[in-house]
């Protein structure tokens, strides 16, 4: 148990916190410029400034570009047509094709935002240019969008995903430790030499369980330091609030730990079964996926995890500087959870004499 409560702390919050990330870099890009005009190498070298991009070869066929993009050389390709800076100019409108490697949907999903970011760009100062070209009298007309980012000035991912990081680290840990210690007694046989003392069975759980309640706020601490120390995410919100919403929490993570060791004979099987269920509320917390675009009946399930509202409170309240009145409603939420968790592991724990 050491190891999992001094070692996979740190390692969950350094490691996890860097690359957890939804941001797509250094995308391997090729073209097939039919063109060669000023206009098609100005495009190209919109996406060459772009650190977004690692710009490799000008491929002379279509062909030659599927099978690079087959063997993984290349994940996106730019095909500009034969006689578009032409067409541009006469007609005022012309088409590109772009073709991107899809396996991986989300970040194929990046991967076209970006292009049609830059297209759309370059797109804009091609009117311009344009149009001062075709009536130098004539003022082109440009609207800018200044835009103002709250919470996440510098649209930093690592200050969306540490708190969000830092609530799995509480929650798997005490999680695991509940969930292995009585197990434990079982496994070396001195469960039996407790159930045949005088000591109450709400006693015997109190006893067990406190210390991995005290072990848990720790970890929050260590946690919210290091997440100041080595990543500088701001923390608006009340202290005290985070820590009174964990100690409600941790409570409930402690009553899943005892219902499980109630049920199992080893320390293996309980941990398996903590992993278990540890996946899925992981992935279905909104975590790494936003909650409002799974199907419905997904959503109805997450009011069943208790990990989704720890991970909204501490956003909340570290990022956003939420008080007591904007958490309140996910605080009762977690409150009865723990009742009915604790009730239920405390009901299952059966002390015979």
């Amino acid at each position: 148990m050491l190891p999992i409560i001094f070692v996979l702390p740190l390692l969950q919050l350094v490691i996890l916190s860097n690359a957890a990330t939804f941001e797509v870099q250094h995308i391997k890009f090729g073209f097939i410029d039919n063109d060669h005009s000023v206009s098609s190498r100005a495009l190209i070298e919109k996406f060459q400034a772009s650190t977004y991009f690692d710009v490799f070869t000008n491929f002379p066929s279509n062909s030659q570009a599927s099978k690079a993009m087959l063997k993984g050389e290349i994940d996106v390709v730019l095909d500009i047509p034969q006689f578009f800076e032409r067409d541009l100019q006469k007609e005022k409108q012309n088409h590109v094709g772009v073709t991107i490697n899809a396996i991986d949907g989300a970040a194929a999903g990046v991967e076209n935002v970006y292009i049609t970011q830059i297209i759309q760009n370059y797109n804009q100062h091609l009117k311009v240019d344009l149009q001062q070209i075709s009536d130098q009298k004539t003022q082109a007309i440009r609207i800018e969008t200044i835009p103002l980012f709250w919470y996440n000035e510098t649209l930093n991912y690592k200050t969306f995903m540490v708190p969000g990081i830092l609530v799995l680290l509480v929650s798997m840990i005490t999680l695991f430790l509940s969930g292995m210690n009585i197990v434990r007694e079982k496994e070396i046989g001195t469960l039996e030499q407790i159930n045949v003392t005088p000591i109450k069975k709400s006693q015997f759980i109190i006893g067990k369980l406190f210390p991995f309640w005290v072990i848990g706020m720790g970890l929050l601490t260590v946690g919210l330091l290091l997440a100041k120390v080595i990543f500088d995410v701001p923390m608006l919100g009340s202290l005290v609030l985070m820590y009174a919403y964990t100690s409600i929490y941790i409570l409930v993570i402690l009553g899943i730990g005892l219902f499980i060791s109630n049920f199992t004979d080893t320390q293996q099987q309980a941990m398996f079964i903590a992993w278990f269920f540890v996946v899925i509320f992981i992935l279905m917390s909104g975590l790494f996926t936003p909650i409002e675009s799974m199907p419905p009946w997904a959503q109805l399930v997450t009011e069943f995890n208790p990990i989704k509202y720890y991970v909204e409170v501490m956003r909340m309240v570290m990022l956003k500087g939420s008080g007591f009145l904007d958490i309140l409603p996910l605080l009762i939420k977690t409150l009865l959870y723990a009742i009915v968790m604790n009730g239920l592991a405390v009901w299952s724990y059966k002390k015979t004499t």
